[in-house]
């Protein structure tokens, strides 16, 4: 597991432990960790492939920045 993905999940377990009325702060927490396993994912996919095109790279970027893909 990455360091990032890990000190994400840490923090929201302390969140949840510490402050399990805090909504937003474990809201924030959760999609930060799920960012940071998303962002982990997409490192060790793009390592393992091999170079990918610019369509490829534009459609995944939209997906990225909510414009979609078709």
């Amino acid at each position: 597991m990455d360091s990032a993905v890990q000190s994400a999940a840490g923090k929201l377990g302390a969140l949840k432990r510490r402050r399990p009325d805090d909504r937003h702060a474990i809201e924030d927490a959760e999609r930060d960790l799920k960012a940071a396993r998303l962002e982990d994912y997409i490192r060790r996919t793009v390592a393992d492939a091999p170079p990918l095109t610019e369509t490829q790279r534009a459609r995944l970027a939209a997906l990225l920045t909510g414009g979609g893909a078709k």
